[in-house]
């Protein structure tokens, strides 16, 4: 028992260099207190389905005691800054009213290396706010014994892992493809960005065009555009092609059916890169700036082409962004993002179950009604008005497919 609690001790200090001085660090003449499961990371993933949930908090010592330890636990919100700040995080601390520590002094008695528990509970997530990551940081407070505590493992972050159920747009009626165009006054220019969008692949279509094209960020006459196809003639049917300013990059990955992906798509002024659930899947380097004023679903043109190259699939979570985000950003919203987050330009949850219009959840402006679309229908360069509202309108879904966990 007191070799393997060592070498969880040296694996936390490896991890945790900046937070382990010479009296941190481990010799077998040296015994300590670490709280139990920060062998890896100070943050531990708690998944939070239903309230009250309970998650059980331990202290451990690395090797068994010679006579009894008490240890004194609470929850302190404070680190949750700390935290942050020296980890370039952005994570939130929850109300005090919706968790608790029961319990929360614990005994490892004489001859055992392991405590009573200690049950943190969540009480509520009615006061949670959508696309917020929240942490609860507890932490060792006063030990009545013999033994030291290891600093870096002081406290464990128990990250909330909620269970999402969510309504999407279902993209398999062609007839609703369009494009919307906001005010010139909402064109923005991007020399940096992150765009990002959830989908779920219901079936592949064969025929003459394998094709089907999922969407389109773009300038106001289409110039400099981040487009979104899979199956481009020539390549598999479940891969992605991006097409963007700087050429087109096509993904590692071959997505699946019946299978919800985040995809994420960042510039930073030389580097493209695509990002799959969070993990970087290919990237390139070009030109690659932009200016967003446009959105397109799926393809509109005419020449029979929106049923040629049809989704056939839902649609959720569409974000832009003046900045990069990193790639544990993205990692962290892969179910929803703080619609106050520093940079975010426009967010469509496009869960609104019901009437035409998807709603930009930043309420910076960027609200798309569908009865106020336009197409180039008949591909002589012009832009005429369709109101595409009822196909909308009867297109929400919402069922047990449409669930995330982050």
């Amino acid at each position: 028992m007191r070799k393997h609690i060592s070498m969880v001790v040296m694996a936390a200090c490896a991890l945790f260099a900046s937070g382990c001085n010479d009296a941190d660090r481990f010799d077998y003449d040296k015994e300590v207190l670490v709280m139990t499961g920060t062998e890896e990371s100070a943050v531990v993933r708690f998944v939070v389905e239903d309230t009250p949930s309970t998650y059980p908090v331990t202290v451990s010592a690395t090797g068994k005691v010679t006579s009894p330890v008490t240890v004194d636990l609470k929850i302190d919100n404070s680190l949750v800054e700390k935290y942050n700040e020296e980890h370039k995080s952005s994570y939130y601390a929850l109300p005090e009213s919706a968790v608790s520590l029961e319990n929360s002094t614990v005994t490892i008695e004489t001859g055992k290396a392991s405590s009573s528990i200690a049950e943190l509970k969540v009480l509520s997530t009615e006061e949670f706010v959508d696309g917020r990551i929240y942490v609860i940081p507890v932490t060792i407070s006063h030990v009545d014994g013999y033994l030291p505590v290891l600093e870096s493992s002081r406290t464990i972050y128990l990250r909330i892992s909620r269970v999402v159920e969510f309504t999407a747009l279902d993209m398999s009626n062609y007839n609703m493809y369009s494009n919307f165009i906001f005010d010139d006054a909402l064109a923005v220019d991007l020399p940096n960005y992150t765009y990002e969008v959830k989908c779920y692949v219901d079936a592949w279509h064969e025929g003459s065009e394998p094709i089907s094209r999922l969407c389109q960020w773009t300038a106001k006459d289409e110039s400099r555009s981040n487009m979104l196809r899979f199956g481009e003639n020539g390549q598999d049917i479940n891969s992605l092609q991006w097409v963007n300013p700087a050429g087109n990059l096509v993904s590692k990955t071959r997505f699946q059916t019946k299978t919800w992906y985040t995809l994420t798509f960042t510039y930073d002024g030389s580097a493209l890169v695509m990002y799959v659930d969070g993990v970087k899947d290919v990237e390139g380097t070009g030109a690659g700036e932009t200016t967003f004023q446009r959105f397109e679903l799926g393809m509109s043109w005419g020449g029979g082409y929106p049923q040629k190259q049809r989704f056939l699939g839902r649609i959720a979570e569409i974000r832009v962004w003046d900045r990069v985000l990193s790639s544990s950003e993205i990692q962290l919203g892969l179910c929803g993002v703080d619609a106050a987050s520093e940079g975010l330009v426009a967010y469509w949850k496009m869960n609104e179950g019901e009437g035409h219009i998807f709603h930009d959840a930043t309420g910076h402006g960027y609200d798309m009604d569908w009865s106020q679309t336009v197409r180039d229908n008949t591909e002589g360069g012009t832009l005429n008005p369709f109101d595409y509202s009822s196909y909308v309108e009867s297109s929400w879904v919402f069922d047990s497919n449409n669930k995330c966990s982050n």
